[in-house]
């Protein structure tokens, strides 16, 4: 009989295709599954964490396989069907499968490789001569080996390799890697009573003992305060947390010597990093008859269609129906994913949610940490969480029948992956999962992406519309505010528009708050000088630099680079150094000016980095503590507050002409969002658009709030120009430190494009918008596919051919070749 456990293939979370053969030892056999976490060695001296793909009996013809090192893994991490799901992902992205699974797992399951200093045995430093700093390394080694981080410690240097280079060449000592697991679980510290004491009359001989031990018989009575152990024994099990019994103001000492005679039991608890909601009241959800309707209309749409599209104006309880839907899942004994496009909007929908379901789902987003996110994916594992709502990192936790997912205000460009790889579409991701698992997708916006409105047009997915608001809610009134006309006029209060002051000042003379949308952050979009015209440019980057008045720099939004802002021209010297411009960050300025009695909030990523930055924001405008909240399109994202009767909108033009072929749907998009937020209740809102140009198609279209009206004017020209829904775009990227090399090999594989796929599917190579990122030169191909007719996976297989070609050029060899499918 043939012995299948005998090799692994394994994933290496780097850059690199393919997987690696690796011979499984004897000690080893039976504890090896597909989805295991292995240590392997990779090259000449690294140490890898690799992901076990499956189990074979093959050996290569080419090399003798390393053995594995350890298995991390009693039981799988990685389940079968997502080894299905990342090896789909690394195919239809085009990219390698260790990307996938290095964006995958978090980050505290991937096991960190360190370099460590051993002594040789042998070796005694008493015997030796060497320096003083060499003397004292090699004593501490004596004790234990060190870790890197340690030896520059003992050294007293920042940069010890030169030191351990020579001990190295001497024979004094090994360098070597040790893989540590960085996931930690939390523990506390209990105190309960010895089971010694629990007699009354033991109970009371141990208090009479401390009678004149004042101190020791605080720290007793403190428990016994909170430990009731002998009106309920049971209490005593569970005891009290060590720093709760500590903040009774009682002796840490006498506490450490109740410990010490035994008296009182100290021991460690892991305990959940997840924030618990037990206190909550599971609250009854009831539908309306047009929300029945809809309901009903998804479950029959969902016996021929796996996918269906709810189109449902804002403010029409989408929501609502989405919880229905997921506890009908629950209680079938099906999972559920929920997933939302930002952060930002999770703090609202998971308070809701807890209303309903109490304690028992996950949540899942880049602002919890490291641990936190492995504790929600071992609690998918064993089945203690069905119902997760996360970010689009999300699609890859470890489900095994999932029976729904829903994908909310799906048009977001939000759910797209752009750096670093794998380039991935959320949406599309979990269209194809859920494929795996033979479960439902909703999909759920007021203003569909183009996409996804025709593949519901072309009945490849359903299509329920929900056209009336929720309850009682108005529609609200869209008006514009002529800021060329004003500017003539001489009526602009900085940014302001006198309609916009006046319609803000009315809204704070009734209470009620003022949401102000501007999707750029930071003080100015650029300084310029007077003077010389000189615009302060990023070194690395070809772009300008955003001035930030809180901290007062000078800051680049693609590699993060920062300097001082000053008060002098660089250049020449003038002072007249001007803004130009404006952000979220000068608009709260102003507002502060304009409205000096009013509340006034910021919400963009400056303002909300930390933690509970976007959860603190939320809730005190929920509570009325804010009057006015300006921020970028964080504050589009479906959320819902009672008292907003005014939203103010800044910048439409930018927005609209901005050279992309998709800056009419965003345009489209955010305004209609933005616009949501007013008058969510039983008041008629208002939203003031300012605009240099009020008669434009796109913002008339946007006031009738006629999606199928604009979706036809759109698709229109998408499909004269062979653009997606109609075609499928790969963007190629080239990248090099020096332009004329980034140029040249962008130049070469234009050609063998040209040769095999013709000079109609392609545009460039051109040097996009930015040119230059982090000190890299850009050029970009971009290639349109046609949806019939032509093999899409042979097209990608042979892209990968050419870059392949290409690499083998001396002068091409250090050209990055990035390959984003589907971009947006």
């Amino acid at each position: 009989m043939i012995d299948t456990n005998t090799y692994c293939e394994v994933i290496l979370p780097l850059p690199l295709h393919g997987t690696f053969t690796y011979h499984i030892p004897p000690a080893f056999k039976n504890s090896v599954s597909p989805g295991s976490r292995v240590v392997v060695s990779f090259g000449k001296k690294k140490i890898y964490t690799g992901i076990v793909l499956n189990l074979h009996a093959k050996s290569p013809s080419d090399y003798q396989p390393k053995e594995l090192i350890d298995v991390l893994d009693d039981e799988p991490i990685v389940n079968e069907l997502q080894l299905k799901f990342f090896k789909w992902m690394a195919r239809y992205y085009m990219c390698s499968l260790g990307e996938v699974v290095n964006a995958a797992l978090p980050a505290a399951l991937k096991l960190s490789s360190e370099s460590f200093v051993a002594i040789n045995p042998e070796i005694n430093p008493d015997d030796i001569d060497i320096d003083h700093r060499a003397f004292q390394l090699l004593h501490s080694l004596k004790t234990n080996d060190l870790a890197m981080k340690d030896v520059a410690e003992i050294l007293g240097l920042k940069q010890p390799h030169r030191i351990l280079k020579q001990l190295s060449e001497k024979g004094f000592i090994d360098l070597f890697e040790k893989v540590k697991d960085k996931y930690i679980p939390k523990k506390v510290k209990r105190i309960r009573l010895s089971d010694s004491f629990m007699e009354e009359s033991m109970l009371e001989g141990l208090l009479n003992e401390f009678e004149g031990k004042v101190k020791q018989q605080d720290v007793l009575l403190a428990y016994l305060r909170d430990v009731p152990v002998l009106d309920d024994p049971g209490s005593n099990a569970r005891g009290i947390l060590k720093s709760t019994l500590l903040s009774n103001d009682i002796s840490p000492s006498s506490l450490k010597t109740l410990i010490k005679n035994q008296i009182l039991i100290e021991w460690e608890e892991v305990v959940s990093r997840l924030p618990s909601e037990k206190g909550h009241i599971r609250k009854k959800i009831t539908l309306s008859q047009v929300q029945e309707h809809c309901r009903r209309e998804i479950i029959t749409l969902f016996e021929d269609k796996n996918t269906v599209l709810l189109h449902g104006i804002t403010g029409s309880g989408k929501t609502e129906i989405f919880i229905e839907l997921i506890k009908e899942q629950v209680d079938q004994g099906k999972q559920v994913l929920y997933l939302l496009p930002e952060i930002a909007l999770t703090t609202q929908i998971i308070a809701r949610l807890h209303r309903i379901f109490g304690d028992s789902f996950g949540v899942y987003h880049s602002r919890y940490s490291d641990n936190e996110r492995v504790e929600v994916w071992q609690k998918i594992i064993k089945k203690e969480y069905q119902f997760v709502v996360g970010v689009r990192s999300a699609v890859f936790l470890p489900f095994t029948d999932l029976g729904l997912i829903i994908v909310d205000e799906e048009h977001e460009p939000s759910y797209k992956q752009f750096e670093p790889s794998p380039r991935y579409h959320a949406r599309d991701s979990a269209i194809y999962l859920s494929t795996i698992h033979d479960a439902k997708v909703l999909l759920g916006t007021a203003t569909p992406s183009l996409e996804t409105y025709q593949n519901a047009l072309d009945h490849k997915y359903g299509l329920v519309e929900l056209t009336s608001r929720y309850g009682e809610a108005y529609h609200p009134t869209m008006e514009f505010a002529n800021v060329q006309r004003e500017r003539k006029q001489r009526k602009l209060k900085g940014n302001f528009t006198s309609v916009l002051v006046e319609a803000i000042q009315e809204s704070l003379d009734k209470k009620e708050q003022v949401i102000l949308f501007q999707n750029r952050r930071g003080y100015a979009s650029y300084i310029t000088c007077d003077n010389c015209n000189i615009i302060p440019k990023c070194p690395n980057c070809s772009v300008s630099l955003t001035y930030h008045q809180f901290n007062n720099k000078l800051v680049c939004h693609y590699c993060g680079y920062n300097q001082s802002m000053y008060a002098d021209c660089l250049s020449c010297g003038s002072t007249e150094m001007r803004n130009v411009g404006f952000g979220t960050e000068e608009l709260e300025e102003e507002l502060k000016l304009l409205f000096p009695q009013a509340i006034i909030q910021r919400m963009d990523l400056d303002t909300t980095r930390s933690k509970y930055g976007y959860q603190r924001i939320i809730e005190e405008f929920e509570e009325g503590n804010i009057d006015i909240l300006v921020g970028t399109q964080m504050v589009s994202k479906g959320l819902d507050f009672d008292r907003v009767n005014l939203v103010g909108i800044f910048d439409t033009d930018r927005m609209i002409h901005f050279p992309d072929f998709r800056s009419h749907e965003r345009a489209y998009h955010l305004i209609s969002q933005v616009s949501g937020r007013a008058g969510r209740k039983s008041k008629n809102g208002k939203v003031i658009v300012q605009t240099n140009d009020p008669d434009q198609e796109l913002l008339q279209r946007a006031r009738n709030d006629n999606y199928k009206s604009f979706f036809q004017w759109e698709i229109m020209e998408r499909e004269h120009f062979h653009y997606p829904p109609f075609t499928r775009l790969i963007n190629i990227t080239f990248k090099h430190r020096e332009k004329t090399v980034s140029f040249q090999a962008s130049n070469f594989f234009a050609a063998d494009i040209r040769k095999n796929l013709g000079n109609q599917r392609m545009i460039g190579p051109v040097e996009p918008l930015i040119g230059k990122i982090r000190n890299m030169y850009l050029h970009e191909i971009t290639l349109k596919i046609e949806k019939q007719g032509i093999n899409l996976p042979a097209v990608k297989e042979y892209l990968r051919s050419v870059e392949q070609m290409m690499k083998q050029m001396p002068a091409f060899k250090s050209v990055g070749v990035v390959f984003d499918v589907d971009p947006i």
